[in-house]
């Protein structure tokens, strides 16, 4: 039986101001000067299918309401992910149930097969156990994405079973596989690559 482990609830400047750098991606807070950047990498029906809470199509005025409502939620932690300056996608993490802070990512299509999810999620899961007190995270991926699962079992989640979860874009439910990756585990995987952090 698992324990609830609190969260603790990061500072503003945690969140907003963290930038986070990997041998090629920089990671940092999204902002309006980024919404049409956003829209049409978003805007695509294959990302959009296999994340589930992306509307397609997917306008700038959803970039713009995503970027409000990420400046002033610190129920979750948002990075735009950069590659030589330019976005390519996002990741984060879902703390709005603490027994389950879940990970999330997606990737513009041209950027898919290069290895910048794993890299990416890589560096947020670092992130997350050094900065919070959690014993694990949760993920997922529909069982008609094995890139996905990929990702995550390279990242040392393991396979958990499998859920209904509801995909916007789809308008329907649709199988999903879950995962969890547990702080010890992840402490064993910890030499994967460095990613360094600076604060603005």
């Amino acid at each position: 039986m698992l324990q609830d482990i609190p969260v603790q609830t990061p500072t503003l400047r945690q969140t907003s101001s963290c930038v986070l750098e990997t041998e090629r991606l920089t990671l940092r807070r999204p902002t309006l000067a980024d919404v049409k950047a956003i829209a049409r990498l978003a805007n695509d029906r294959r990302i959009a299918e296999n994340t589930r809470r992306l509307p397609y199509p997917y306008l700038q005025d959803h970039a713009v309401e995503f970027v409000r409502a990420k400046a002033t939620d610190n129920s979750e932690t948002v990075f735009l992910i950069e590659h030589n300056y330019s976005p390519i996608g996002m990741v984060g993490i879902d703390r709005t149930d603490p027994d389950g802070p879940e990970l999330g990512y997606w990737l513009g299509v041209a950027h898919w097969g290069q290895g910048f999810g794993t890299e990416a999620a890589r560096a947020v899961i670092d992130f997350f156990f050094e900065e919070f007190d959690v014993e694990h995270l949760i993920s997922g991926a529909r069982v008609a994405n094995p890139a996905s699962r990929n990702i995550l079992e390279k990242c040392g989640f393991q396979w958990s079973g499998v859920e209904l979860h509801r995909f916007e874009a789809l308008g329907s439910s649709t199988p999903v596989d879950r995962f969890r990756l547990t702080r010890s585990v992840w402490s064993s995987l910890k030499n994967w690559g460095s990613s360094t952090r600076r604060e603005r």
